[in-house]
């Protein structure tokens, strides 16, 4: 699965980024084989977000919310908002939660 982080600038992104990472080391049902990651800047999302199965927009940058609908609805690609107090407290393992979940909606929307 590939995730993508939008945010303002990318480094506490970054550090979220590695949290993820480290549930998934610790988990006993995922590989981290089996995930990418990488941390973008909003503004570079258009040119930079084919091939991503999620995206995962930073709470700083919800005022850009639209704008970043706008680049991924038309490419069908599925995105959720990281609940600020989650962001806060640079919590991966809810995060990678909200990845998960929104990757199988959508898949269960489209009907895969």
């Amino acid at each position: 699965m590939k995730i993508l982080l939008c945010c303002a600038g990318g480094f506490s992104t970054n550090m979220l980024m590695q949290n993820m990472k480290k549930v998934i080391q610790a988990s006993a049902k995922m590989n981290v084989e089996d995930f990418d990651f990488t941390a973008i800047p909003a503004d570079s999302l258009d040119d930079q977000v084919d091939g991503w199965d999620v995206v995962l927009v930073g709470p700083q940058i919800t005022h850009k919310v639209e704008f970043i609908a706008s680049i991924l609805k038309p490419r069908n690609i599925p995105y959720a908002v990281i609940n600020k107090d989650v962001y806060g407290q640079m919590d991966g393992a809810t995060v990678m939660k909200l990845a998960l979940i929104t990757h199988k909606k959508h898949q269960l929307q489209q009907g895969t």
